[in-house]
């Protein structure tokens, strides 16, 4: 029978380090290296910042180095309050264009790709047709490339 080595770890990722640090309030000397190296600063940092209340302890909190992360944990920790806490997320809405849309509208502009994505994100969608069939596209073409 193989010996399988299993390591039990109170923290897989960013909402257990959130749990740690609001509700459990667990001492960071009780925290193996290996549950160290899952923490993650930026992270804790970023979703903390999600609720307004805590805006400026995050900013004073960001002042402390990455690589010092027991202290970053024990200052939330002692300044957050004991309770069980959602910290909502706000994900991006922007949605990704098209290179091949990007590209073809640098070439007609003659301008850099970032231009010719600030000109995508003002012009309208009847605008971007006119422009790509000028270009030669089929109608096909267009239609995949606006999606």
């Amino acid at each position: 029978m193989k010996n399988i080595k299993t390591i039990s770890l109170k923290t897989k990722n960013i909402f257990d380090w959130l749990n740690h640090i609001t509700y459990h309030k667990t001492p960071s000397s009780e925290f193996t290296e290996e549950e160290w190296e899952v923490f993650n600063c930026y992270m804790v940092n970023r979703f903390i910042s999600m609720n307004p209340a805590y805006l400026e302890l995050v900013n004073y909190v960001q002042t402390i180095p990455y690589d010092n992360k027991e202290q970053l944990y024990n200052v939330y920790k002692e300044y957050l309050p004991k309770r069980k806490m959602f910290f909502k997320y706000i994900k991006p809405t922007k949605k990704t264009k098209s290179k091949d849309l990007i590209s073809n509208i640098s070439k007609f502009f003659e301008c850099s790709v970032r231009e010719a994505d600030m000109y995508i994100s003002v012009m309208k969608k009847k605008e971007l047709k006119e422009i790509l069939t000028m270009q030669g596209l089929d109608e096909k073409e267009i239609k995949k490339l606006l999606k």
